[in-house]
């Protein structure tokens, strides 16, 4: 049973300065350009500890993706802070997040906006997710088991989208979902070569693109998995 007693009882068998660890996790971000105090506050306060397996709980400040079930990554904090960034997330706005993984993106979103639908396509992971939340008390998050590349046309538009694994091209769907003036953060590339993190703003005239860096994320896969 994932509880928050367990979780507890796995962090008292490290010995390592949890304070300490975050003030240098948080200098590393400030020092990448992540300077918005609320998302600093967020990945300060929301204990990635909550998020991977014991076996990696002594590595859960290093500044480095690590793995979780399903063959997927939790990805490192300061590619979450950056992204989050460039989000742009104003305090009352709906967001999609595709992706959910391990929830640790989802639960920083959570904290910066109203609501955020986040969408899975394991359920192990989507189970996970949803204790890990309950757990942290985060209650406006709704995670479904679906494929993301049909998105969640129930609830659109969005006013920010983040898809949190590669796509190849831009998802015509989703950037369908999207609000004029709305803003999408997604990695785009072709299998095992460069991907591009794209910052993709919807506007009257149509979609104003700007490449943000080079990423390497898990592949998006369509339909649903079988773990």
């Amino acid at each position: 049973m994932f509880t928050k007693k367990v979780i507890l009882k796995s962090l008292r068998k490290f010995n390592f300065d949890m304070d300490e660890s975050k003030a240098l996790l948080i200098l590393k971000l400030r020092q990448i350009g992540v300077s918005n105090p609320e998302i600093l506050d967020c990945i300060e306060s929301i204990d990635r500890s909550h998020f991977v397996s014991k076996s990696f709980l002594d590595r859960v400040m290093e500044d480095i993706a690590l793995p979780i079930d399903c063959g997927q990554t939790v990805s490192q904090p300061s590619l979450v802070g950056f992204m989050t960034q460039q989000l742009e997330i104003p305090r009352r706005s709906k967001v999609l997040e595709i992706g959910t993984g391990s929830g640790y993106q989802t639960a920083i979103l959570a904290k910066l906006s109203s609501r955020v639908y986040s969408i899975e396509r394991y359920k192990k992971l989507v189970d996970k997710a949803k204790r890990r939340l309950e757990i942290l008390n985060i209650s406006n998050v709704i995670i479904l088991l679906k494929d993301g590349f049909f998105g969640y046309s129930h609830q659109a538009p969005f006013d920010r989208i983040i898809i949190t694994a590669a796509v190849e091209e831009i998802p015509s769907l989703v950037v369908g979902q999207l609000k004029i003036g709305g803003i999408m953060i997604v990695p785009v590339g072709l299998p095992n070569q460069k991907q591009s993190l794209l910052k993709v703003i919807k506007t009257e005239k149509g979609l104003d693109i700007k490449e943000l860096m080079s990423v390497r994320f898990v592949q998006m896969k369509e339909g649903l998995g079988n773990i």
